[in-house]
């Protein structure tokens, strides 16, 4: 007797914006709850002090998280100097003090120093593997290790605003890996004048704005209307608005049913794209697969089923 499926077959994105306090997992379980989701997960752990972008995947674009995870993230975030903490935040133990507090000027030509490629130790308390346990679990418990630096990038990085000698607002464009909390660790000892994270926002995550957020106040709030799960449908993003830099590709119903199947499809004719290198397929105006087009061939690595 064949499993019975829990939950409905929706697919798309709801780009959650995620209140303070409330931990990724948490999130991803109350959306999916709502929407009675038989599959749903994150693009982007998000910690409980921040707010902000969390895009949650649905259905069959879980297998386009990959691609949003790998996109540069936006943040605005508040430093307050003067104080390092053990998990680089307001919410960690003090280890270092200063009196002292830099002037803007001296904060803006410390910044050049943290952007393009940097050299960056990620914060204890993070969710980093050292021998097969999570970082912050070793911390908690007191454990000695080390974690090794790695590169990163960092886009943009600039002042938005200094409401008073002890904080600094800061805006920050990172790639993939990039931990927030060390940049703030850094800025401050590169000052001499120490510093954690106060305030966090992500401001964008990939393809996904703050244009397209909404709460959960609000998705609660349709999923005890009349509308119901039709109501919370409509919030939903196609599931190839993961695939904003990636080609797409418009196949006949034959070779949309031969992607189906995991077979490889010729790219005929006069009218045939000259590209190679990863592209998602689309008949109808439906997703049907995302695939690599090698020597004029599209070869299928994950296959949609919308209808189900």
């Amino acid at each position: 007797m064949a499993r019975r499926r829990k939950g409905r077959p929706v697919h798309g994105w709801i780009i959650l914006d995620k209140p303070s306090g409330l931990t990724s997992t948490d999130a991803v379980g109350r959306v999916k709850r709502m929407f009675n989701a038989a599959k749903a997960g994150h693009a982007g752990t998000l910690d409980p002090l921040a707010n902000g972008i969390l895009p949650i995947a649905l259905g069959e674009a879980t297998k386009t998280v990959p691609f949003v995870v790998d996109g540069s993230k936006g943040y605005r975030f508040t430093v307050r100097w003067g104080l390092e903490t053990d998990t680089d935040d307001v919410e960690g133990t003090p280890t270092d003090t200063s009196d002292v507090r830099p002037s803007r000027l001296e904060i803006e030509e410390a910044l050049s120093e943290f952007i393009g490629e940097i050299e960056q130790i990620p914060p204890r308390f993070s969710a980093i593997k050292v021998d097969g346990a999570r970082a912050y679990d070793l911390a908690r418990e007191g454990g000695e290790f080390e974690l090794r630096a790695r590169m990163v990038h960092v886009h943009r990085l600039e002042i938005a605003e200094v409401p008073d000698a002890d904080h600094c607002v800061f805006e920050a464009d990172c790639g993939k890996g990039t931990y927030v909390r060390a940049l703030a660790r850094d800025i401050g000892r590169r000052l001499g004048v120490f510093g954690h994270i106060k305030k966090l926002r992500r401001t964008r995550v990939g393809p996904f704005t703050e244009t397209a957020t909404i709460s959960l106040d609000k998705l609660e709030e349709l999923s005890h209307s009349a509308a119901g799960h039709e109501g919370l449908d409509a919030e939903l993003l196609p599931v190839e608005t993961a695939l904003d830099d990636i080609p797409a590709l418009a196949v006949s119903g034959d070779d949309a049913a031969r992607l189906a199947r995991g077979q490889a499809v010729l790219l005929r004719g006069r009218d045939a794209p000259v590209i190679n290198g990863p592209v998602y397929a689309t008949s109808r105006g439906h997703l049907v697969a995302l695939g690599e087009v090698k020597r004029g061939e599209l070869w299928p690595k994950r296959v949609f089923n919308l209808n189900g």
